[in-house]
């Protein structure tokens, strides 16, 4: 694979808050308030596995949009539904833990501009089982990559429908988790994300990496190695949307409620950044 590498600084999570705080995004987030603050705590063992999934969201709802973003344990206390309610966005802007922050920026951008206005793909996940639903989810980000057959695809932040969809495609997965140790077919799982970040040929990563603080260090190395970045967000789904052609190459946003909370028909949207000459 061809590589193009990037000297220019990579644009940052910091500086698009402060843009947004200065109005360049639309109006002053000392004018809005966050309507609603609140978070969801829950499991998840696909059929076959032997793996649960914790995951944990704080949720932002502003006017008609939500945003939200993954926490560790720990991280947040349950009182931030009652201290954030109501309270100037700008303030969790500037002021609350960090994925508080990017779910207050995601809803604000979603609100400005919401996935379903925004020209993305639409992508309907079918009426099924949880195990149905992240197939075609899972099905759906991979085939985002434009990767050949051996390609190295590294997963920051792994789910294993994902890492059963990369090697379908003919990708070969190099996983990578802060929480889990191997596969349900015993690939061993890094910890470790810069020696993934470089051997990969492309990279995939989650959107919980805005909530870590780890997406900018992501985002620089693939644009500094000229590899290709596709992220798949529920966590700040339209945050990412913002370094579309600044690094990430390509998007699964997947606004609340996510696809884990419903049976139903859901739709996730799918962008690609312009080719740039």
């Amino acid at each position: 694979m061809t590589t193009r590498t990037t000297t220019a600084p990579a644009p940052t999570v910091d500086a698009l808050i402060g843009s947004v705080l200065a109005g360049e995004h639309g109006p002053l987030p000392s004018a809005l308030v966050a309507t609603s603050v609140f978070w969801i705590h829950h499991g998840t063992r696909l059929a076959g596995g032997d793996t649960t999934y914790l995951n944990q969201y704080v949720l932002v709802r502003l006017g008609g949009s939500f945003g939200g973003c993954a926490f560790e344990p720990g991280e947040i206390d349950p009182a931030v539904c009652r201290d954030s309610s109501g309270a100037p966005l700008d303030v969790l802007l500037r002021e609350a833990p960090l994925p508080l922050r990017i779910a207050a920026l995601d809803a604000y951008l979603a609100e400005q501009r919401p996935h379903r206005d925004a020209g993305a793909e639409p992508v309907a996940l079918p009426v099924g089982t949880p195990e149905v639903r992240a197939r075609a989810r899972d099905a759906a980000i991979a085939g985002l990559l434009d990767t050949g057959a051996g390609a190295r695809v590294g997963l920051i932040g792994v789910v294993d429908p994902l890492v059963a969809a990369i090697r379908e495609r003919g990708g070969v997965p190099l996983p990578c988790d802060f929480n889990l140790r191997a596969t349900r077919w015993g690939d061993p799982v890094a910890t470790d994300m810069h020696e993934v970040l470089e051997h990969a040929d492309a990279v995939v990563t989650t959107g919980m990496t805005l909530g870590n603080g780890s997406f900018d260090i992501v985002l620089d190395r693939c644009r500094t190695r000229g590899i290709p970045l596709v992220v798949y967000a529920q966590s700040g789904s339209a945050v990412a949307r913002a370094f579309l052609g600044s690094g990430v190459t390509a998007l699964s946003a997947e606004p609340f409620p996510f696809s884990q909370f419903s049976a139903d028909p859901t739709i996730l949207y799918r962008y690609r950044a312009v080719a740039q000459p």
